[in-house]
């Protein structure tokens, strides 16, 4: 009797706390293949390794590297593997309401093209998601995600405009600046200030020269250095500085300042009062 062939699929799957993803799904496939089915979500893929064909709304089409693939909900479709050393992908079911209803004919009709800019965003928010504590950096991708999925569904994408508002700029960050710590979300800001989510994320960048995310995140860092020079352990500074544990506080001050925060500590440690040489 011949062997049954090893289960070569890998599955990785969560429901991340940022509104409008429903779940995020990492996969490697190589004989599985979908049967027909649906969603209630709208279905953002790319393809890492090989390639996919699918049937959306009995039309046949395939997912490459290069491509962004968007399924609509609620519109049957497959999927399987186009070469026989199957497909790597990954994949946002976003709320229904994040792009509406009005877009889900322009999707059946053309549900891929390829767009490097918003690949590289979507590649950006999947790191973002598989990392605890960067919740204003996935929020700030999926909103510009958002708009240019729209802007493409509906014809009219247009490179990205240069926003110039700096009193808003400047409000949100007077606003980032009163709480380091517990932080704000982007939608919290955004009905503070209000003011749309990517014109927020536009004009703070625009006017500082960075992300909102990535501002908080430098102030975070610059916070727990005075901490860590003042004695306290690493440990206890990674959720006193406002990151979500002292791993997410090591990677950031890695990245930052090219050393651990142990090591950093380290260096102040002879030069604190009342702490001899050694």
């Amino acid at each position: 009797m011949a062997s049954r062939p090893a289960d070569l699929s890998e599955v990785t799957a969560w429901r991340p706390d940022v509104p409008g993803v429903a779940e995020v799904f990492h996969a490697h496939f190589v004989d599985h293949a979908y049967p027909s089915h649906t969603h209630d979500a709208w279905t953002l893929l790319i393809v890492d390794d090989g390639a996919v064909r699918f049937d959306l709304n009995r039309h046949q089409h395939g997912a490459l590297r290069p491509q962004i693939t968007l399924l609509p909900p609620h519109v049957p479709h497959d999927g399987r593997a186009a070469t026989p050393h199957g497909f790597r992908k990954r994949v946002l079911y976003l709320d229904t309401e994040l792009l509406g209803q009005d877009l889900i004919g322009a999707a059946v009709d053309r549900p891929g093209w390829s767009d490097p800019t918003l690949r590289l965003r979507i590649h950006q928010l999947h790191e973002a998601l598989a990392q605890p504590g960067e919740r204003l950096a996935a929020q700030s991708r999926l909103t510009l995600i958002r708009e240019r999925l729209r802007q493409q569904l509906s014809g009219r994408l247009a490179a990205p405009p240069v926003t110039r508002d700096p009193e808003l700029a400047d409000r949100l960050r007077e606003l980032l600046d009163a709480d380091l710590v517990a932080g704000v979300t982007l939608d919290e800001a955004a009905a503070v200030l209000h003011a749309h989510p990517a014109h927020l994320v536009r004009a703070f960048t625009a006017r500082h020269g960075l992300p909102p995310h990535r501002y908080l995140t430098g102030r975070r860092v610059e916070l727990a250095r005075r901490m860590l020079l003042d004695g306290l352990r690493p440990a206890e500074v990674a959720t006193a500085s406002g990151f979500y544990d002292q791993s997410h506080l090591n990677r950031h001050f890695r990245r930052m300042l090219g050393t651990s925060p142990a090591r950093y500590a380290r260096t102040g440690e002879s030069r604190r009062p009342g702490v001899a040489p050694a």
